[in-house]
């Protein structure tokens, strides 16, 4: 059996479109691949499990109990995807773990394939989690995502060397349409038969830059 991807969404700031990334990819490869099973991990709503429901359960990394009940959901080869959205306030807590139980080793072991994306922003407390990851993390399993509605500019050095993952800006009435609860990309897709507006257009190239790294993850491994 090939590897289980499990995609962990993170940052140790609020506001920077982590839970948008999240529902991106979760959408993405419940489109792709017909399941994925999603994990919430935040404190703030509205959250993935308001926007997605039916593929998302809830989690915490507080205390022993919850990271093992989060451990043994996703670090098993049973070839659906997982995709974590960790809110920033575990955002330390949960890599400590990760490091404590040798979670890229255990992975490895398991066949299953952790990749980290990283929602980048230019202040120093993001700088300072980027620097934590790429000394806990492979190099090709950690991933800059550069939300262009955050990060207005350049990334930060550090950040742009390896792997980026770029979003462009919606305008904000756009902005504000798709943070609907009641919103689907898919749903847009699939109902709005004009594929040359702007937000068609942008949930097309979004779609098209995790089927990139996707396969960019499995030549990796291969």
């Amino acid at each position: 059996m090939s590897s289980t991807p499990v995609y962990i969404i993170c940052s140790p700031r609020p506001q920077v479109g982590k839970t948008l990334i999240a529902r991106l990819l979760s959408e993405f490869l419940l489109l792709k691949n017909g399941g994925v099973i999603s994990f919430d991990v935040n404190l703030k709503e509205p959250s993935l499990l308001d926007y997605l429901p039916r593929i998302t359960e809830t989690a915490d990394v507080i205390d022993t109990y919850g990271k093992m009940q989060l451990m043994d959901r996703v670090i098993i080869n049973d070839g659906t995807a997982k995709v974590i959205d960790l809110g920033y306030h575990a955002f330390d807590e949960f890599f400590k773990m990760c490091d404590e139980i040798g979670l890229m080793k255990e992975a490895l072991r398991r066949r299953v394939a952790p990749v980290i994306l990283f929602v980048a922003d230019t202040d120093r407390v993001s700088a300072r989690g980027f620097e934590m990851l790429r000394g806990l993390i492979p190099s090709n399993a950690l991933v800059a995502v550069d939300n262009e509605f955050v990060v207005r500019g350049e990334l930060p050095p550090a950040m742009s060397r390896g792997r980026v993952l770029r979003f462009g800006a919606l305008p904000v009435f756009l902005k504000t349409y798709i943070d609907r609860l009641s919103f689907s990309f898919t749903g847009y897709l699939r109902q709005e038969k004009d594929s040359s507006t702007e937000l068609h257009q942008w949930i097309r190239r979004n779609y098209t830059t995790f089927r990139d790294l996707e396969l960019s993850m499995l030549l990796q491994r291969s």
